[in-house]
C-alpha cells in the first residue's frame, strides 16, 4: 500500500489530511451568491474590475490559491509584471454578454499534479512580461459574431517572442496542518525580466456581515513571519493560530480585507486600509495604502525579483502552526518534504495505472493530468439560500409571483457549506449536480470515500428539494438535469465492492436508494404531463441541440415529448432496478422493489415505441431512429426529425442481469414473466429478460436486435456521428440538409455546426450543435461493453458504417474509447488535436505537453471548444485510459466466461491495487 493509500485510510480514522486543499474558487466575482441586483445579472452587479477593492459575502477567489476546509483563511498569489495596471490577484475572463461564444477565461494556466489529500500539487500559471491586454480582449471579442472564432490570448501576440514567465506553485504537506509552497519563477524571455511576487495570507470577510462573528487578525511577529490569529471562539477552536514563514527578509505589506467603498460607491471606508490596498501601494506608489503597524486582515510577502534571460528563481514559504518559538531553522527539511511527496505521487498514480500502458509517457500524461485537474477542481461552497433571500426581502410567506421574480425562490430549504466538486473554477465556479454525477466516475479511482460522499452530498435534505428535486446548478437549482445520480452511484459502489475482494457498501447503497426513490418520484410527478410515461424535462444538458430552446415554451403551444428525456427516464429506472436487485440479494425486503421499478422500466421504454404504425410515438420505422415528439394544442403530433444524441441516448439504457441474480429472487422473476404475458403489447417492441445470451447473462434494453443494427449503422457512420474523435452530438447528415421548421411565418432551423453554434438559442458559452461531448460519450462506451457481455463475439457491426470492416461489440466500444483518447494524444505529425491551430501548444516544449480539458470538441477536428478548464466530465478520459489499458481482447476473452466481463477485469485489478 502507497503512502498516499495510508493518509487516504487514515482520514477515515480522523486525521484531517484533506483540510487544506485547493478550495478556494477561481472566480467568486460575478456568481449567483455575490448577485444583490434587482435584475439579476451578476455578471454586471459584481464585475471583475470591482473584485480587487470589494470583499465577497459567500466565498474569495485567488491565483493558484489553498484554503482550509470552510475558507475562514487563504493562501494564494498575486504577481506584477511591472507593466500591467493592476496586480494579477485573481484570473480574468469575459463576461456572458461580452464574449462572441459567451464566457470565457482569457489565461494560460495548468492543474499538472495533485494527490487525493492534496498533500502534493503543482500548478502552473504563464504570465506575460508585456502589459496584459485586457482593453483588446474585451473590444475585439465584442466585434467579432457568433460565426467568428473566439479572440484567445495567443492572439493578441502577448507571447510572441516568449517573453513571459512561467510561474509554478508546488505545494508538499509535512502533515495535515503543515504546509511547504515552493514558487518556481521561469523567465521564458530573451533578456532579463523583473517580476513581483506577492505569497497573500487572509481571512474570508465574515465580521462584516450579520452573525459573522469578531475580526481576526494578520499580523508581523518577526522579519520573515506573518501570524494569523482569530478572536472569535467559535472559530478559534476550528482554525487556531497558523504562522506564514518567508525564506528570507523581505517587506511585509498589510491591509484589511474591506470593501474599498470611497473607490467604488463614493461613500465612507470602514477603515483607512482597504481590499485594494497593496495593489495600490505596490502599481500606483500609494505609500498610506498600507498599514504601517504591520497588522490587519490581508497581507503578503513582497518578492521583487530580477530574472535572467532563460533563469530561475525560487522561493520557499510554510504554512504551519509551529510558532517561531518552537523552531529554529524553519525550511531546515523543506527540501526533503518535496522530494518524498512527489516520489509518494509517482508511487500512487503508479498503482493506479495499467501495466500495459505504462510505457507510453503521453497517454500516463494525459490520465494524470486529467485527474490532477479533477482534484483541483474542488471548491468550498458557502450558499445560504435561505439567508441569501431573505436579503433579498423574499421569504416564504410571500406569494409565488414575488418569489419567483427572485432566482432560487423556491429553495429556502437550501444550505451549502461543503467542498464540492466542481465543473470548472472560473466558467462554472459552482457545483451542477449531474456534472457531478459523472465527475465522481474517474475520481473513485483515486478516492472512493470523496465519490461517495460527494454523491450522498446531493441527496442530503439540505440539498434535496422537499419534493424530490436534485439541485440543478447555482443559475437556476430548479432547472432539470439528466437523471445520471442513480447510475453514477450504482457505478461507484460496484468499484468499491471491486476494490474490496467482493464487499459492497450496502449502507451507502440503501441511502442512496431511499432518497432516489423520491427523486424518481419527483421525475414521474412532475415531467409525465399527461401521465403517459414520455417525459418532457426541458433543457437537459442538450442546449440548443435541438429546434426549440426545450426549457421555454413552446412557440406553437402543446409540449415536446423528448426521446433523450423519455430515455434518460428508462435509463433512472434501470439502474434503480440494478441497485435494488444489489439489495434485494442482501436483504429480502427489497425484492418489491426490484418489482416495481422492472415494471416502471417495461413502461416508459413501451411508450417509446408502440406496436403498429404510429405518427405520434418517437420511433420512426422508416428511418430507424428516434426523434422528439412535438404535441401541437389541437391534439396533432409531429416527429422533430433531428438525427442528434436525442435519438442515441436510448442506447444507453441498456441493463445487464447474471443468471445468478434470477436465481437468488424467483419472486421477482415469476412476476417478471406474469407482467410481460400480460402485456405484450407493451413488450413487443423492446428487449425483454426472457432468454439467455452469452455467459447465461439476461437483457433489459430498448432495442431489439434489428433496432440495434439500424441504429448503430447510423452512430458508427463517419458521415454522420462518428467522428475521428468521438461520437457528434448531431449528424453530419444536417450539414448537407439542414432542418427547418416554420410556424406564424417564423423559421426555425437545425445546421450542423462542428464547433460552437451559431445561435444564442440557450445563451452562454454552451452554445454547439455538432462537437464531441464526453459524458454521453462515456455512456456509449459502457453500453456498448455491456451490449457486448449479452451478445456475444457472434453479433459484430460494420465498423465504421461502409467500411467492409467487421467488429463485435467489445471492440467497438474499444474503437471509440480510442478515438475520444485521440483527442488528447500527438499524432504521427507530433500534434494534439485538441489545439487545433494553435501552434505554439502544437510545438513549443513548454507548451505542446500541457494539456487543457475542454467542455466539448469540434466534431470534424477535435479542436477544444467552450471552457478550456472543465476537467469536470471530460476528465473522464482518465476513466476511458484506464479501462482501455485494462480490458484487453486477451483479458476479455480470459473472463468471458465470468458473471460480468468488465466488472470482473476492474475486480482483478482494482485488488492488485489494494495488495
Amino acid at each position: 500500500m502507497s503512502a498516499e493509500q495510508k493518509r487516504l485510510q487514515s482520514v477515515r480514522n480522523g486525521f484531517v489530511w484533506k483540510k487544506w486543499g485547493p478550495y478556494l474558487s477561481e472566480r467568486q466575482w460575478g456568481t449567483v451568491r455575490e448577485d444583490y441586483s434587482d435584475n439579476g445579472d451578476a455578471w454586471n452587479y459584481f464585475s471583475h474590475d470591482q473584485a480587487r477593492s470589494r470583499a465577497y459575502r459567500w466565498g474569495e477567489d485567488g491565483l493558484g490559491g489553498i484554503s482550509d476546509d470552510h475558507q475562514i483563511l487563504c493562501f494564494a498569489l498575486a504577481l506584477w509584471n511591472g507593466q500591467d495596471p493592476i496586480l494579477k490577484e485573481r484570473l480574468f475572463g469575459l463576461t456572458n454578454s461580452e464574449g462572441n461564444h459567451g464566457e470565457d477565461v482569457k489565461e494560460y494556466y495548468f492543474y499538472l499534479d495533485s494527490t487525493p489529500t492534496h498533500s502534493y500539487m503543482k500548478y502552473l500559471y504563464k504570465y506575460p512580461q508585456r502589459e496584459y491586454p485586457y482593453g483588446d480582449l474585451i473590444n475585439t471579442n465584442r466585434q467579432r459574431n457568433r460565426h467568428e472564432p473566439e479572440y484567445e490570448l495567443l492572439d493578441t501576440g502577448i507571447f510572441n517572442d516568449d517573453r513571459y514567465f512561467d510561474v509554478f506553485v508546488e505545494y508538499a504537506k509535512d502533515n495535515p496542518e503543515d504546509i511547504f509552497i515552493k514558487i518556481s519563477v521561469y523567465n521564458r524571455g530573451p533578456e532579463a525580466a523583473n517580476l513581483d511576487v506577492l505569497p497573500t495570507i487572509w481571512f474570508r470577510n465574515t465580521w462584516s456581515w450579520s452573525d459573522g462573528g469578531s475580526k481576526p487578525i494578520v499580523q508581523k511577529v518577526g522579519d520573515r513571519v506573518i501570524q494569523t490569529h482569530h478572536t472569535d471562539p467559535l472559530f478559534q477552536e476550528y482554525l487556531t493560530d497558523y504562522y506564514l514563514y518567508c525564506d528570507r527578509t523581505v517587506p511585509l505589506l498589510f491591509t484589511e480585507n474591506e470593501t474599498n467603498n470611497a473607490h467604488l460607491f463614493g461613500t465612507p471606508n470602514p477603515s483607512h486600509y482597504v481590499k485594494d490596498g497593496i495593489n495600490n501601494y505596490i502599481v500606483n506608489g500609494h505609500h498610506d495604502a498600507v498599514n504601517p503597524h504591520q497588522s490587519g486582515t490581508k497581507a503578503c510577502a513582497h518578492y521583487h525579483l530580477t530574472v535572467a534571460a532563460g533563469a530561475t528563481e525560487v522561493i520557499y514559504l510554510r504554512l504551519t502552526k509551529t510558532a517561531p518559538s518552537a523552531t529554529s531553522d524553519p525550511f531546515a527539511t523543506v527540501e526533503t518534504i518535496f522530494k518524498t511527496r512527489l516520489e509518494e505521487a509517482d508511487a500512487f498514480y503508479d498503482t493506479i495505472t495499467p501495466l500495459s500502458i505504462k510505457t507510453d509517457s503521453d497517454r500516463v500524461n494525459v490520465m494524470r493530468q486529467a485527474l490532477a485537474g479533477m482534484l483541483w477542481t474542488k471548491q468550498y461552497f458557502y450558499y445560504d439560500v435561505d439567508k441569501w433571500l431573505e436579503e433579498h426581502n423574499i421569504n416564504p410567506l410571500l406569494g409565488s409571483e414575488q418569489r419567483n421574480r427572485i432566482r432560487n425562490g423556491e429553495w429556502f430549504h437550501m444550505y451549502s457549506d461543503d467542498i464540492i466538486s466542481m465543473p470548472d473554477k472560473w466558467e462554472y465556479p459552482w457545483f451542477a449536480a449531474w456534472d457531478l454525477a459523472f465527475h465522481m466516475l474517474p475520481l473513485s479511482s483515486v478516492d472512493s470515500d470523496f465519490a461517495k460522499e460527494q454523491l450522498d452530498l446531493m441527496l442530503r435534505n439540505d440539498y434535496l428539494h422537499p419534493n424530490g428535486q436534485i439541485p440543478a446548478y447555482e443559475w437556476n437549482f430548479g432547472d432539470v438535469n439528466p437523471p445520471v445520480h442513480a447510475y453514477a452511484t450504482m457505478q461507484i459502489y460496484l468499484m468499491d465492492k471491486a476494490r474490496n475482494f467482493g464487499q459492497g457498501d450496502l449502507n451507502f447503497l440503501k441511502y442512496a436508494f431511499s432518497k432516489l426513490l423520491v427523486n424518481f418520484t419527483w421525475w414521474v410527478n412532475r415531467k409525465d404531463s399527461d401521465g403517459n410515461n414520455a417525459f418532457e424535462g426541458g433543457f437537459l444538458g442538450l442546449d440548443n441541440i435541438g429546434v426549440f430552446d426545450r426549457s421555454s415554451p413552446l412557440p406553437t403551444g402543446g409540449c415536446l415529448e423528448q426521446a433523450d428525456g423519455t430515455a434518460w427516464m428508462v435509463f433512472f429506472s434501470q439502474q434503480m432496478l440494478r441497485i435494488a436487485v444489489e439489495l434485494a440479494i442482501h436483504d429480502p425486503l427489497y425484492e418489491e422493489f426490484v418489482s416495481k421499478f422492472f415494471e416502471h422500466t417495461m413502461w416508459i421504454a413501451g411508450a417509446m415505441d408502440r406496436i403498429g404504425e404510429n405518427q405520434d410515438e418517437m420511433w420512426d420505422e422508416q428511418d430507424g431512429f428516434f426523434y422528439d415528439l412535438l404535441r401541437l394544442p389541437n391534439g396533432d403530433a409531429m416527429r422533430l426529425k433531428v438525427r442528434s444524441l436525442v435519438g442515441l441516448l436510448p442506447l444507453a439504457a441498456v441493463a445487464i442481469f447474471n443468471e445468478d441474480d434470477i436465481v437468488k429472487l424467483p419472486n421477482f422473476y415469476k412476476r417478471a414473466q406474469a407482467f410481460w404475458s400480460r402485456h405484450g403489447d407493451l413488450v413487443e417492441n423492446i428487449h425483454i429478460p426472457d432468454q439467455q445470451g452469452a455467459g447465461g447473462r439476461y437483457m433489459l434494453s430498448l432495442f431489439t436486435e434489428d433496432k440495434l443494427r439500424r441504429v448503430l449503422a447510423r452512430m458508427l457512420d463517419e458521415k454522420e456521428f462518428f467522428s475521428p474523435y468521438g461520437i457528434r452530438s448531431l449528424s453530419r447528415y444536417h450539414a448537407d440538409h439542414p432542418f427547418v421548421f416554420h410556424h406564424n411565418g417564423e423559421e426555425f432551423r437545425v445546421d450542423y455546426v462542428p464547433g460552437d453554434s451559431n445561435t444564442g438559442m440557450f445563451g452562454g458559452n454552451s452554445n454547439w450543435r455538432g462537437p464531441v461531448w464526453m459524458p454521453v460519450n462515456m455512456l456509449f462506451v459502457a453500453a456498448l461493453r455491456r451490449l457486448y457481455a449479452f451478445y456475444g463475439d457472434e453479433f459484430k457491426v460494420e465498423c465504421p458504417t461502409g467500411s467492409g470492416k467487421y467488429m463485435n461489440l467489445f471492440q467497438v466500444s474499444q474503437e471509440l474509447a480510442e478515438r475520444l483518447t485521440r483527442l488528447f494524444l500527438t499524432d504521427g505529425n507530433g500534434k494534439r488535436p485538441v489545439y487545433g491551430t494553435a501552434e505554439k501548444f502544437q510545438s513549443d516544449p513548454h507548451w505542446k505537453d500541457l494539456i487543457l480539458f475542454y467542455e466539448y470538441f469540434n466534431g470534424d477536428t477535435g479542436a477544444g471548444i467552450g471552457a478550456s478548464h472543465q476537467t469536470g466530465w471530460t476528465g473522464g478520459i482518465a476513466t476511458i485510459i484506464q479501462a482501455y489499458g485494462i480490458l484487453t481482447d486477451e483479458v476479455v476473452k480470459e473472463l468471458f466466461s465470468s458473471s460480468d466481463v468488465e466488472l470482473e477485469a476492474m475486480k482483478r485489478y482494482l485488488q492488485k491495487i489494494k495488495q
